[in-house]
């Protein structure tokens, strides 16, 4: 099977940091830039990453925050990962991924304690209507170019619309080569494709005269995500002064599992 990445190496330091190795394949390339990598497949790696360190039975990621430092290099990185605030209960690890001399993007997670809530539980956010098999292929983000771009396949219904609606979004490529890609690893690594399901500017590259690259992507999880399909439900909004959100509810095949805000910088394209 193809991968997002290549495994090159994992070193341990003495105060229990870990840096690891990775080289980006065709497949990671971004759409904004074909030096770059696609933020998608990166939010994927580091996800892996931030699971991968000291993981503890009782608890699980709830919240991963990534900021956008500048472009994601296109080149062999490291990702460098740490525990900023331990406990057995609730606890704060950081992955940074490095290229070319500096930072590209620090991601942090909250791992939250879990128990039995089920007597309490309840969600305000509605399972879609519905699945991907009831849907028809939907090639709108083919007009973007870049590698990561080619290698999803998406379906929507006919309320999808500039600004607003539902996609469903899957792919058949591993995250790193060689290894399993578990639920929460494979779809997480869509979640920042939210920003180009429902642009307000049209859906090919070559034909925008604005851009709308996000500075970050913030992703909450009232439970763990299953399978292998994403459904984001999004809204794109530009405020009137050169800043945008996308805000999404995120889905997989059993119903909503969180949220995801993406904030935008809207700038007119170069030519």
């Amino acid at each position: 099977m193809s991968a997002y990445y290549n495994f090159i190496k994992r070193e341990q330091q003495d105060d229990g940091v870990m840096i690891a190795h990775y080289q980006p394949t065709k497949h990671a390339q971004g759409a904004w830039n074909e030096h770059e990598q696609h933020m998608a497949p990166a939010t994927g790696l580091l996800t892996a990453e931030l699971s991968r360190f000291a993981p503890q039975e009782n608890m699980r990621i709830a919240r991963i925050s990534l900021d956008i430092l500048g472009l994601i290099p296109l080149d062999e990185f490291t990702v460098t990962t740490r525990c900023i605030r331990p406990g057995r209960t609730i606890e704060l690890v950081e992955s940074v991924l490095s290229s070319r001399g500096r930072d590209a993007i620090i991601a942090r997670a909250w791992r939250l304690m879990t128990q039995d809530t089920s007597e309490i539980a309840g969600l305000e956010d509605q399972k879609a209507q519905y699945q991907p098999e009831d849907l028809a292929v939907w090639d709108g983000m083919k007009g973007w170019p870049g590698g990561f771009i080619k290698t999803v396949r998406l379906v929507t219904d006919a309320d999808r619309r500039a600004g607003r609606g539902m996609v469903w979004i899957t792919n058949d490529v591993g995250m790193v080569e060689g290894e399993l890609t578990n639920d929460l690893v494979h779809l997480l690594g869509m979640v920042d494709t939210a920003n180009g399901v429902v642009p307000r500017l049209g859906l090919g590259l070559s034909t925008l005269e604005w851009m709308f690259p996000n500075t970050d992507l913030q992703i909450h999880m009232h439970r763990a995500p299953q399978g292998r399909w994403l459904g984001i439900d999004a809204v794109q909004q530009y405020g009137a002064d050169g800043i945008g959100v996308t805000s999404a509810v995120l889905h997989d095949i059993y119903g909503p599992f969180g949220r995801s805000e993406q904030i935008l910088t809207i700038r007119p394209m170069p030519r």
